[in-house]
């Protein structure tokens, strides 16, 4: 374990993964996000600085919670972030649904390419070899 100040409050603690932040934060950020989270779903319709300020939460925070797939949003609500590849909107994730296709399709051929690839280097060596000279009467004395 290594040891770290808490970011939130100053507080040095055991670290051991995830954010910089104490455990009594960490609690303190659960309560907020459930009071967040109580809030959208009793005004569905509300904009995330109105979230933001009734609820006393940064909207950054807000942002990483739906970026992390906590928080999520229908098409119809006013709160979104831009995908991160394209810009979209988006009610929850990092990337919209066509890059998420477009970046499994991108790390399917990929993961196919070694085998191409290695295919190549011996078609490569083998047309070398080809090139060699060779002597058939060759005493090596």
């Amino acid at each position: 374990m290594d040891v770290k100040n808490c970011k939130k409050c100053g507080r040095i603690f055991n670290y051991a993964l995830g954010p910089v932040i104490c455990p009594a934060c960490k609690e303190s950020m659960e309560e907020k996000f459930q009071e967040v989270k109580k809030y959208i779903q009793q005004n569905g319709y509300a904009s995330m600085n109105v979230v933001s300020e009734e609820c006393d939460v940064e909207t950054s925070q807000i942002q990483q919670w739906i970026r992390e797939e906590r928080l999520q949003f229908s098409d119809d609500s006013p709160i979104k972030v831009a995908c991160e590849s394209c810009g979209k909107m988006i009610g929850s994730g990092r990337f919209c649904e066509k890059c998420k296709n477009d970046m499994t399709r991108g790390l399917s051929s990929a993961m196919s390419r070694p085998n191409t690839i290695q295919e190549l280097d011996r078609n490569a060596s083998r047309s070398a070899n080809s090139n060699k000279m060779r002597f058939l009467d060759r005493d090596d004395k």
